[in-house]
């Protein structure tokens, strides 16, 4: 089976490319007519492709998070239905309109097709294939169950992006007034206030009161020095940026952001959410709970939590439970504790865990839902404020100056 890279017109005429596998470019050509695609270029990528087995592939791309998530499912359907794996990896990359995707697919299947592992084939392509994801699919070839993995993949996928835009969703609207509000106060500060300082400076009989000249002061030095303004911002930015990527820095400010008020308490459950999933769908893939919490300490996304996750694995490999180095660290909330613990007296720990991440999920949405709506009204107060202090600063002097004209 050889792999083709094509250039055509679909029956919308729309300009297309993408790869299909074929015998030939006789059978190649014939299966894009039956699909009613009129091809303008076709080319044999085969030896391309076969050059690059075992090397990070070129097509080592991020792709959609859904696109990745439908194709896991399409692929676990048809593993069930007893369709062979290299069949199903060119029917779901034929199927695919992503065409980054679709050839990544295509590339996997010549890999498989010539004897090598799927869960191998995986690992060339990291930015789309993470630890967790190749990890469970190796537990999965290896245990016979690959299409049960692939399921439970595409559930856990599709729970994280949903969270993810449950989140995204809801902090826009704050986002949106953020950067509204200070291109409102940016507007007032270069172009009304200078206007009317100088109406103010045509007026030597005029007193100003000490927050006009305040407000003047600031808009002055907005004006003349806003490339400084800029310029400290963008070092200060930069600065921050690679503070942050040092390990002291990375942990201190992990350390902030668990303590912030409100935010910290959304920040530690999101990391617990996605640690108990992550986890359960590790280990319900088959993978060793030693190998899991190696995997899953970089889920989290906050060094806090993942030394204890650390502290955690040292004393699993110890022969000792997972429940105490979290209860110890005091970074994991007590009924996630309890529950890890009668999990692992239970047998049920995958179970408990799976329960856990549904119960925080929930509570992030509503613990999101309710800050950005008590968010909305609070920053409106506030910019209301801000406004309403610069025009009474202005327009007291604009009163006078009535008084005094009459």
């Amino acid at each position: 089976m050889a792999i083709f890279e094509y250039k055509g017109l679909n029956k919308q005429g729309k300009n297309i490319k993408g790869t299909i596998d074929a015998e030939n470019i006789r059978v190649a050509r014939a299966k894009l007519k039956k699909d009613r695609i009129y091809v303008i270029d076709i080319k044999d990528k085969t030896k391309a492709a076969r050059k690059n087995t075992g090397k990070k592939s070129s097509w080592n791309k991020k792709v959609d998070i859904q696109d990745l998530s439908l194709m896991t499912r399409q692929l676990a359907v048809l593993i069930k239905a007893g369709v062979p794996l290299v069949d199903s990896l060119g029917a779901v990359s034929d199927q695919l309109e992503d065409p980054i995707l679709s050839h990544i697919m295509a590339e996997i299947k010549t890999s498989v097709n010539e004897g090598g592992a799927f869960h191998k084939a995986l690992i060339k392509y990291p930015k789309v294939f993470d630890k967790i994801y190749v990890s469970m699919c190796e537990a999965g070839e290896m245990s016979g169950t690959l299409d049960v993995i692939l399921l439970r993949l595409a559930e856990f996928t599709e729970a994280q992006n949903e969270l993810n835009a449950k989140i995204r969703s809801a902090m826009l609207y704050p986002i949106l007034m953020m950067v509204v509000s200070t291109l409102l106060l940016a507007g007032i500060f270069v172009f009304i206030i200078p206007k009317m300082t100088t109406i103010f400076d045509s007026s030597p009989d005029l007193t100003l009161e000490w927050y006009t000249l305040m407000v003047i002061d600031i808009s002055g030095f907005i004006v003349n020095y806003w490339w400084l303004i800029a310029g400290v911002s963008f070092v200060g930015w930069i600065s921050f940026k690679s503070w942050k990527q040092t390990k002291t820095g990375e942990k201190q400010w992990d350390a902030v952001r668990l303590k912030m008020p409100v935010v910290g308490k959304i920040v530690r459950m999101i990391a617990v959410s996605r640690f108990t999933r992550t986890l359960s769908t590790l280990l319900t893939g088959g993978v060793p709970m030693l190998n899991a919490m190696s995997i899953v300490r970089n889920v989290v996304s906050n060094e806090i939590l993942a030394q204890a996750i650390d502290d955690a694995r040292d004393n699993i490999s110890e022969g000792e439970s997972i429940a105490a180095p979290l209860k110890k660290s005091g970074e994991f909330p007590p009924l996630v504790i309890h529950m890890i613990s009668i999990g692992e007296k239970t047998g049920e720990l995958e179970n408990m865990l799976t329960q856990v991440s549904d119960a925080y999920d929930f509570q992030v949405k509503n613990s999101v839902d309710g800050m950005t709506s008590l968010l909305g009204p609070v920053m409106l107060i506030f910019m209301g404020g801000v406004i309403g202090v610069i025009v009474f600063a202005v327009m007291m002097p604009m009163f006078q100056l009535s008084s005094l004209g009459g």
